[in-house]
C-alpha cells in the first residue's frame, strides 16, 4: 500500500513538472524565441538540462549515506554492541521504524560532536541512516531523545529524501535551461545579423550562462526551503505520533534552549556545511526564505495545538 502511494506521489510530481515543461515550451513557440535557436534546438536543450539536473540530484542521494559517514564520521552502531547505552540507542530507533511500518530498519550512527545535532539519509525506505551526535545524547534527556529519532524516522517513513530530491532536481534543470536561454537571446540581441548567422557563442554567452544559472539556482532554493519547511512539520506530526505528543514537543523545547544567541553563532561557524541536515535551526527577516527548517517556536505552537 505504502509503495503505491509512493508511486502514485512521483507520478504526480513527475506529471506536473512535465505539464510545467511543456507550458515553457509553448510559451517560447508563442513568443518566438524558437527562432533564435537552430531548427528549435531549445526542445533537445530542455531534455539535457532535465537528464543533468535530475541525474546529478540522484546521483547525490544515491551517495547520501556514504558522504554522510565519510563528512560527519558517522560510526556505525552494530545491533548487537554489547554496550548498553548504545545498544538501547539501536532499539528504541527500530521500535519507532517498526511503529513507522518500515519493513527494513534504518542503519543507525554515532558521530563526534559537541553540538546538539540528528539526521536521517539515504536514498531509500530500505537503505536508510539514522545517526546522532554524542552532544545531543550528552544534553537530552531520554525522552526528548526518542522525540528527535522519532522525527527523523518520519522522515524516513515519509520518503522525504526521495521527495526532496526530486525537487532539487528539477529546480537545477529550470536553472540551467533558463540560463542557456536568456543567455542566448542576450547574446543574439547584442550581435549583428551576419554574426547571428554565424555558430559560436563566444565568452559573453559563457559568462551569462554563469550568471544567471547563480541567480537561478538562488531563487530556485527559495523554492526548496518552503517544500523543506512543509516537510519538517510533517515529520514532527510523524514524531508525535511515534513517540508521543509529549516527547516530540519536550525534544523541541530542548532544542530551544540549546539555541540563544551565542550557542546559534557558535554553531553555526561549526557546521554550516551540514545545516541541512539538522533538526533545528534559526533564520530571520529575508533569510528566513533559505531556512530548511520553521522556527522551533512555530513547530512547537503547531504540535501543542494539533489532536494526535
Amino acid at each position: 500500500m505504502k509503495f503505491l502511494q509512493m508511486t502514485k506521489r512521483l507520478a504526480l510530481f513527475l506529471l506536473v513538472n512535465l505539464l510545467v515543461m511543456l507550458t515553457i515550451t509553448f510559451l517560447l513557440s508563442l513568443f518566438g524565441v524558437n527562432r533564435y535557436f537552430p531548427q528549435g534546438g531549445y526542445g533537445g536543450l530542455m531534455i539535457f538540462c532535465f537528464i543533468w539536473g535530475m541525474g546529478g540530484a540522484f546521483i547525490s542521494l544515491a551517495l547520501s549515506r556514504i558522504m554522510a559517514k565519510w563528512m560527519m564520521g558517522v560510526e556505525i552502531i552494530p545491533p548487537d554492541t554489547n554496550q548498553p547505552a548504545l545498544r538501547g540507542l539501536v532499539e528504541t530507533v527500530h521500535d519507532l521504524a517498526r511503529r513507522a511500518g518500515l519493513k527494513t530498519m534504518p542503519q543507525v550512527g554515532l558521530f563526534q560532536s559537541a553540538e546538539v545535532n540528528a539526521f536521517a539519509t539515504g536514498p531509500s525506505r530500505s537503505r536508510s541512516l539514522v545517526a546522532v551526535s554524542t552532544g545531543l545524547l550528552q544534553t537530552m534527556r531520554p525522552n526528548e531523545v526518542t522525540g528527535v529519532l522519532a522525527h527523523e524516522v518520519a522522515h524516513i517513513a515519509n520518503g522525504d529524501m526521495v521527495t526532496m530530491t526530486l525537487i532539487q532536481g528539477v529546480m537545477n534543470a529550470f536553472a540551467m535551461f533558463l540560463a542557456r536561454v536568456l543567455a542566448f537571446a542576450v547574446t543574439q540581441a547584442m550581435r549583428s545579423r551576419d554574426e547571428r548567422d554565424s555558430s559560436g557563442g563566444g565568452l559573453m554567452h559563457f559568462i551569462l550562462v554563469q550568471v544567471f544559472e547563480v541567480v537561478f539556482l538562488i531563487l530556485g532554493s527559495i523554492v526548496t526551503a518552503w517544500f523543506s519547511r512543509q516537510r519538517e512539520f510533517r515529520a514532527d506530526a510523524g514524531g508525535a505520533a511515534y513517540a508521543g505528543q509529549a516527547n516530540m514537543v519536550g525534544a523541541l523545547q530542548a532544542l530551544q534552549r540549546q539555541f540563544d544567541p551565542q550557542l546559534n553563532a557558535a554553531e553555526a561557524k561549526h557546521a554550516a556545511g551540514f545545516q541541512a541536515m539538522k533538526i533545528s535551526g534559526k533564520q530571520g527577516g529575508f533569510l528566513a526564505l533559505f531556512a530548511t527548517h520553521p522556527p522551533l517556536e512555530v513547530r512547537i505552537a503547531r504540535l501543542e495545538s494539533a489532536k494526535i
